[in-house]
């Protein structure tokens, strides 16, 4: 059954960025599909007042097309939620509402209110687990019907990184860009230029030891005017998760996947990584990632030689004490 994306009443309930724009946008496209001279209005809650709606609101006498979109609802003032709740339940036929929630305790009873006599509600709460980022960007790559290698997901969230925005843009090329099944040949094609300027693939090089060929990628990305900080940041988290695998013992993939909240896939390739390491040399090596980092959001004056001695004192490290 097709979903009516011009509904009296569409509830987008999260605060993930990316997933709120995009149910907003759906509405509008339909709305100016629909009418091209159709009158979008889109509002934050907390500049709305109660008289607002007066005017947003009111029956037309011609009965013209209209969206109104309530971003921030949860910053709605009193009056001004009573007012549009009101509105709501009894809707006029030209008038889409659009109301975006952020989910949380604010305005919670406001939430409960709208989700009760919602047409629509969609789901845009924040993707912060890994499994939950590797659906996302399964489910992306499936847009168009084609099938896709579990292969390929790892790849691209290697090669991209964790920022939906990101994931997006990078999965849309890929699907416009390849034909047939998404694998991950397809990914390495067209994402290695992102892959080999991939903070993690600098990351990646440092703690396998591969001092030249993490600076030959840190100068390139410099080249390109990119920022230093995500090369820290990168490190910054490669080093916490072998921390914590090598903290694990011998613990199967499988179940320190669970208890640490990473992929299996990840959890291999740490405890690949981490053989290399004594604990006296990830302490010394997160020291100097943390030093680096400090440099590189303080403004040092040579922010490439900042990461530079990063990366030397990295790889040292990975020899410390033998």
């Amino acid at each position: 059954m097709p979903v009516d994306l011009l509904a009296p009443l569409t509830l987008v309930v999260g605060d993930e960025e990316l997933l709120v724009s995009r149910a907003v946008s759906q509405v509008m496209k339909a709305a100016r599909d629909a009418d091209p001279d159709v009158d979008i209005r889109d509002l934050d809650g907390g500049d709305v007042e109660a008289g607002d709606f007066v005017e947003l609101l009111s029956p037309s006498l011609f009965a013209e097309r209209r969206v109104l979109v309530i971003r921030a609802a949860q910053d709605l003032a009193k009056d001004a939620a009573a007012a549009l709740l009101g509105h709501a339940s009894d809707p006029l036929p030209e008038v889409s509402l659009v109301v975006c929630h952020a989910g949380g305790q604010k305005g919670k009873a406001l939430l409960t209110s709208f989700s009760a006599i919602a047409s629509r509600t969609v789901q845009a709460a924040k993707i912060t687990k890994p499994g939950d980022r590797r659906d996302f960007v399964r489910a992306e790559l499936r847009a168009d019907g084609r099938s896709v290698e579990e292969g390929a997901v790892n790849a691209l969230l290697e090669s991209v990184g964790n920022d939906l925005r990101e994931l997006a843009s990078a999965t849309s090329q890929l699907l416009s860009d390849t034909e047939g099944p998404i694998t991950v040949e397809a990914v390495s094609r067209y994402h290695r230029g992102r892959a080999e300027a991939n903070g993690f693939a600098v990351a990646e090089r440092a703690v396998e030891g591969d001092l030249a060929g993490a600076l030959e990628l840190v100068r390139w990305w410099s080249m390109i005017k990119l920022e230093h900080v995500l090369v820290t940041s990168a490190l910054a988290s490669t080093l916490r998760s072998m921390a914590m695998v090598a903290s694990a013992g011998r613990t199967p993939p499988g179940v320190l996947a669970g208890q640490l909240g990473m992929p299996p896939w990840k959890v291999e390739k740490t405890q690949r990584q981490v053989r290399g390491w004594r604990p006296e040399g990830l302490v010394e090596a997160v020291q100097a990632v943390a030093a680096a980092d400090a440099d590189v959001k303080g403004g040092a004056v040579d922010q490439d030689y900042a990461v530079e001695r990063m990366l030397l004192a990295v790889v040292q490290a990975r020899g410390a004490g033998r």
